[in-house]
């Protein structure tokens, strides 16, 4: 049974890198929604219908569970998706939540009431659409208390990505974290709430100092999602992955090789 691993681009490649090298014989099946591309600047009625269509498509390929390896729609859509949309049959999974258990030291699954917590100072850097949501606190409130979150919107990274300009996002990430630390000046951990972040990772991580730690999310959905299927081993396969995207193929297949430096071949969703 394959899983569907969903994205608006190519960042979710960093979360199927990691549980491919985690989970070696499941198989994959990736969609990324390139032509509607990026989502971080769009409404959150956009972001809810968009991802919508394309677990629905996912869905269509035979997955009966779904990772949205995309923060901006873990953020806007997958609680109501969850809500009143996802068939009984099927899961939707989101990416926030194993960031934020490895944030507060909380075991997968830990249901128990809120409590403090050794950071309380934590910087967010995410897409625009992805901070309107303040998910991210939302989350983080069902598991800590006393935890001040600053966050910063990063227009313009994930389009230097997935352009392949690094220069560009380099500095753009640099400029970022210069706009939090003016209003954060000592954050004790950063979180990158974005999936395209963990490649810019050492810069985020120069950028802030040594002394601050900084979790992506990429080994963390892994092992939670290597959790989830010891729990449920019918869903395991043989260790094939398909990709499929909404965009030009040969384009998206072209980045995408350039983004995880291995050959990556997209066919039309």
């Amino acid at each position: 049974m394959a899983v569907g691993i969903f994205d608006s681009g190519l960042g979710g490649l960093t979360i199927l890198d990691a549980v491919q090298a985690r989970l070696p014989d499941q198989d994959f099946i990736y969609l990324a929604d390139s032509a509607n591309a990026p989502y971080g600047v769009r409404s959150a009625d956009d972001i809810y219908d968009l991802t919508v269509a394309a677990t629905q498509r996912l869905f269509d390929a035979g997955c009966d569970l779904v990772v949205l390896a995309c923060n901006t729609a873990s953020a806007a859509a997958l609680r109501r998706m969850q809500e009143g949309w996802v068939p009984a049959d099927k899961r939707v999974l989101g990416v926030f939540v194993p960031l934020i258990e490895a944030l507060t030291e909380r075991e997968w699954g830990d249901n128990s009431p809120p409590r403090e917590v050794a950071v309380n100072h934590v910087a967010l850097f995410a897409t625009p659409a992805t901070v309107a949501t303040r998910a991210f606190q939302r989350e983080l409130a069902f598991r800590a208390i006393g935890v001040d979150v600053e966050a910063q919107a990063c227009g313009g990274v994930v389009d230097a990505i997935e352009d392949g300009d690094m220069i560009l996002a380099e500095a753009l990430v640099r400029s970022h974290v210069g706009a939090l630390k003016r209003k954060m000046p000592k954050p004790q951990a950063a979180i990158l709430g974005c999936t395209h972040y963990p490649l810019m990772k050492d810069t985020f991580q120069d950028a802030l100092g040594a002394d601050v730690a900084v979790f992506s999310q990429a080994d963390l959905v892994a092992e939670s999602l290597a959790d989830y299927l010891v729990r449920h081993p019918d869903k395991v396969g043989n260790g094939e992955a398909a990709f499929l995207t909404t965009g030009d193929p040969k384009r998206v297949s072209m980045r995408a090789t350039q983004f995880l430096r291995r050959q990556i071949t997209f066919t039309a969703a």
